[in-house]
């Protein structure tokens, strides 16, 4: 039973011995993922664009509401009997109308999240690659913590890689 017991001691030991060589030491970072997306040239340029197809989107629909209205307003002159004939054109168009907005709400939506979706990959892509290089092997989102020292933040270096830098920076905050 002691010679039992000596082998298990032993091979806690030297388990001990080789798993406390083999681990690498952790390397922890903090990135600012919002002001890394704010921040990131690309999200301008797709907001702009983005911005720019909205205000064509609502200009249109003022054109096709302003119609919509004009026409109205020429119904309620309209006697009885016309006004039964033009209604069901009336209602085609406000249906129409109804439609056109929910496509074009939705494709907005769908674009804008596709493009996320492509910031986001670039920002991970980003946030890898300066990980790698300087051995991080961890990297965590500072919306998630209580607390951080600032010499842990490498936000503007994954800022500097997406924007087109060397991300090398040891600038803080």
């Amino acid at each position: 039973m002691k010679k039992a017991i000596g082998i298990f001691v032993g091979l806690v030991f030297c388990i001990g011995i080789f798993a406390g060589t083999a681990r690498a030491e952790a390397k922890f970072a903090t990135v600012d993922l919002a002001k890394v997306f704010s921040e990131y040239s690309k999200t301008k340029t797709y907001e702009k664009v983005l911005g720019d197809k909205e205000s064509a989107y609502f200009s249109e629909m003022d054109k096709k509401a302003n119609e919509l209205k004009s026409m109205q307003e020429k119904l309620s002159l309209l006697s009885e009997k016309e006004l039964a004939a033009k209604k069901g054109e009336f209602e085609s168009k406000i249906n129409a109308f109804k439609e056109f907005r929910r496509q074009k709400e939705t494709d907005l939506r769908k674009e804008q999240d596709q493009k996320r979706q492509e910031l986001l990959k670039d920002i991970e892509g980003a946030i890898k690659q300066y990980s790698d290089k300087q051995g991080f092997t961890l990297v965590f989102s500072d919306m998630m913590l209580a607390y951080k020292i600032d010499s842990l933040d490498i936000t503007n270096q994954v800022i500097a890689i997406l924007n087109g830098g060397s991300g090398t920076s040891t600038k803080k905050q």
